[in-house]
């Protein structure tokens, strides 16, 4: 019986859904992390009528058609880009971005990173490295004899350097953006990676035109509301439930079937 496969899909694409909203409960408390949503689409239709086919010498139309449908399919987990709320930290190398924009970080490899997560700190050698150890672009090196560490709103970087009573300009910070934030490829540990859906990394100053503004002292949370995401929850697993039950009644209504032609 076709409801029974067809059902199969609903439960699968569930668990899909399920699996999705389980990722972003998970990261409620992960720095910058952007929420994800299911987005389903129908699969295929079979025609056992179609529409407009002529049913008199007349001319007389079917204004409707028969279709059956086979099921459902998770087409794409597009992700949620909106701004997490500021949480101050107290530590002068963590970084928030306010509105948009990526920070860019260079992998062990060579490749180039992007991600919101500012929690900086420096390394052996005073370059400003995520919490992994990737290095900051572009490359910013704080003296080990330095204090008063400042990050302006427009990323420069400013810090006194021995007995100085002013301070030297360390460097800049710069921000990444994208005509197509959800072509990003994540590859765990907050960072992303530019693809051809993405677009190319379109780089400048904080407070540019079209880039956001960096709060120091602060870190972004994430944007998952854990409100909604228990209400998704539900309205998977009742969908889930449902699936469920159309398999046992297919299956029974295949067994009467099947009984009553002996």
């Amino acid at each position: 019986m076709k409801a029974l496969t067809i059902a199969a899909t609903g439960m699968k694409a569930q668990e899909t859904n399920v699996s999705v909203i389980s990722n972003n409960i998970a990261n409620m408390r992960t720095t910058g992390y952007k929420s994800q949503r299911a987005n389903f689409q129908d699969l295929l239709y079979q025609t056992l009528r179609r529409q407009g086919s002529t049913t008199s010498d007349a001319g007389t139309q079917v204004p409707a058609g028969v279709q059956i449908g086979s099921g459902v399919r998770v087409v794409a987990t597009p992700r949620n880009m909106t701004q997490g709320d500021p949480e101050s930290t107290g530590n002068d190398k963590d970084v928030a971005i306010r509105g948009e924009g990526f920070f860019q970080i260079t992998l062990p490899d060579g490749r180039t990173a992007y991600t919101r997560d500012g929690s900086f700190e420096l390394d052996s050698t005073g370059t400003l490295v995520t919490a992994d150890g990737y290095t900051v672009q572009p490359a910013i090196t704080v003296p080990q004899n330095s204090s008063d560490l400042t990050i302006s709103n427009t990323g420069q970087v400013q810090a006194k350097i021995g007995n100085a009573t002013t301070a030297t300009v360390l460097g800049q910070i710069e921000l990444a953006r994208f005509v197509n934030k959800n072509g990003l490829e994540p590859m765990g540990d907050n960072l992303f990676l530019e693809t051809a859906s993405s677009g190319a990394a379109q780089t400048g100053n904080p407070g540019d035109a079209g880039y956001g503004t960096l709060l120091q002292s602060y870190l972004e949370s994430s944007n998952v509301e854990a409100v909604s995401e228990l209400s998704s929850l539900i309205s998977a697993q009742r969908a889930y439930e449902m699936n469920s039950r159309i398999i046992t009644a297919a299956d029974e209504m295949s067994q009467t079937t099947s009984n009553l032609g002996k």
